[in-house]
């Protein structure tokens, strides 16, 4: 029997043709402190069920790295709807659909006149855990796309024959645990015994599920909700009556519908509600400072100045200062654990200047107000001036501005907090979730593509670093906001699309970006796309693809 060369570890050992990656890996799990999900072969992620055909170094990707928590709760997913689907007898009238994350795990529903109480999950966990103890496996399957819409339609997966209509591959994988037969975007777990840690909850009308992050991959952590941003992320997933749910929807719409009339909805909404906090504000006269803070590419920018025009509306006049003009001159700038600047810290902020000049302007004194030179690193006065009438009042925007220690010497009844972030309403189909960082990330590599000059590979790289600010320093500060916005639009992955595939499409495949861009790329691929003509110029995504109204 022909053996290959295999690298781990830099050290090579021979294995026969045929060998899977599973028992490679089984073999070399004592080496790592976590459960071994995918492994990397010359450089090509691949799941752990396929065999080795030649020469290659292989790197073990682990529960503890992020495209290995992803698989794992991907599989978790599949494990509770295989347990459901098993409690309530295999019966087809029970739709469980994944809304979007909450908190650390996923939010659910279940149609079908199911009371969702803790006897329920007990019986859904106690499932899910036999399953793990019978450490089953999970089989792939690749089948043809008509005999996987045709096969979905038997089983009552409405959104899964809807969404291959639209696909352009020839074939689909399908994984199954026993008979039970699904499909999950990404890849998957080799069985069901590497599934066990997760924890069901009861909450509002369905049911979380909550599951291990990549800095603790064997804890679950308890559930925290954040009621606030789900009231948000609940009310965005009805899709203002238009019925889009998931990306065949959405499809359907495109194709035998108005995309014009999508569009102007979407944009009606997102306007009427920026209308709202606009009237919010101007009820409450005592709130001078309106703090607006959100997650990269949320699109603030665009939204405080839709926020300004509407104030205007409601009798205001309303002044934007940037809080980076606070930033404190580079020589004293605060460096990170590799020694590079880290702007996106507070102390990277004149907090006690900031504090004294809008004291002094809700005090209704004359204010010499800065600008922050970035390219001399220092702080310049030019002669700008600010005095706060009695209808004027601020609009603050910058990632720390839900945090008290920015504005800490302000009064809290002055004080109104927006929370923005794009908070994707669209799932692919009823059990895979779009997370909203996806949807960031597109717009962020079209913009810095388009203004910045920056490669689409080198906006992948720099995007974990950009997550990691985020969790620090926004993340938990959201439920201190007085309203919430959410950016997203609903056909605005379909606009996305011709401008993110070529640049895509320019990532080497032998480089680390590549893996990401290729998973894109296949999530772009369930799209149909859409044009721009009707947009309007004060569009939030005008922000990114450009074409807009505003100076920003």
């Amino acid at each position: 029997m022909k053996k290959y060369q295999v690298t781990i570890h830099e050290k090579v050992k021979e294995y026969p043709e045929g060998t899977t990656y599973l028992e490679i890996a089984k073999e070399h799990q004592h080496e790592v402190e976590n459960d071994i999900l995918l492994v990397f072969v010359n450089g090509k992620l691949q799941e752990l069920y396929k065999r080795l055909e030649k020469d290659c170094e292989i790197k073990f990707v682990t529960s503890a790295d992020a495209c290995g928590n992803l698989t794992y709760k991907r599989g978790v997913s599949f494990l509770l709807v295989k347990a459901i689907h098993d409690v309530l007898d295999h019966g087809k009238q029970h739709r469980v659909q994944i809304h979007f994350s909450l908190d650390k795990g996923y939010y659910y529903t279940i149609s079908g006149n199911v009371n969702i109480d803790q006897t329920f999950l007990d019986k859904v966990e106690n499932r899910m855990r036999e399953l793990v103890e019978a450490d089953l496996p999970i089989m792939k399957e690749r089948i043809h796309t008509d005999e996987a819409i045709k096969r979905f339609k038997e089983h009552g997966m409405d959104e899964k024959e809807q969404l291959f209509k639209y696909r352009r591959v020839s074939t689909v994988g399908i994984y199954s645990i026993n008979e039970f037969e699904d499909y999950y975007y990404g890849y998957m777990v080799p069985s069901t015994g590497y599934l066990k840690y997760f924890k069901l909850y009861p909450y509002d009308e369905g049911l979380v599920v909550q599951m291990p992050t990549v800095e603790e991959p064997k804890v679950v952590p308890d559930f925290r909700p954040k009621h606030k941003l789900f009231q948000t992320l609940k009310e965005s997933s009805q899709g203002g009556g238009l019925g889009i749910e998931t990306v065949g929807d959405l499809n359907d719409y495109i194709v035998g519908g108005d995309p014009q009339e999508l569009i102007l909805v979407q944009e009606a909404l997102q306007e009427k509600k920026i209308a709202e906090i606009a009237s919010q504000i101007a009820s409450q006269p005592e709130k001078k400072f309106i703090l607006i803070a959100g997650p990269s590419s949320s699109g603030k920018t665009t939204f405080s100045h839709r926020l300004a025009v509407q104030l205007r509306v409601n009798g205001m006049v309303p002044h934007p200062i940037a809080v980076d003009n606070y930033f404190v001159d580079r020589e004293f700038a605060p460096v990170d654990e590799n020694g590079k600047y880290d702007f996106e810290c507070l102390e990277c902020v004149d907090v006690k200047k900031l504090n004294e000049d809008l004291t002094d302007l809700l005090a209704g004194k004359c204010v010499q107000m800065p600008t922050f030179n970035f390219k001399t690193g220092k702080r310049e006065y030019r002669g700008d001036t600010l005095q706060l009438g009695e209808n004027e009042i601020l609009l603050l925007e910058g990632i720390h501005c839900l945090n008290d220690k920015l504005t800490y010497d302000l009064p809290k009844e002055n004080k109104f907090k927006i929370y923005i972030s794009a908070l994707t309403q669209l799932n692919v189909d009823e059990h895979n979730y779009i997370p909203s960082t996806d949807g960031r990330l597109l717009r962020r590599m079209v913009r810095d593509a388009r203004t910045r000059g920056t490669s689409a590979k080198q906006t992948i790289a720099m995007w974990p670093s950009v997550r990691k600010g985020e969790e620090k320093n926004i993340f938990p500060y959201q439920e201190e906001a007085d309203v919430m916005f959410n950016s997203a639009l609903l056909y605005e992955l379909a606009v996305l699309k011709p401008y993110v595939e070529p640049i895509l499409f320019g990532i080497e495949k032998d480089c680390e970006e590549y893996v990401e861009a290729k998973r894109l790329l296949k999530f772009l691929d369930y799209f149909v796309g859409i044009g721009n003509a009707y947009i309007p110029m004060n569009s939030l995504i005008r922000e990114f693809i450009g074409g807009g109204c505003f100076d920003i």
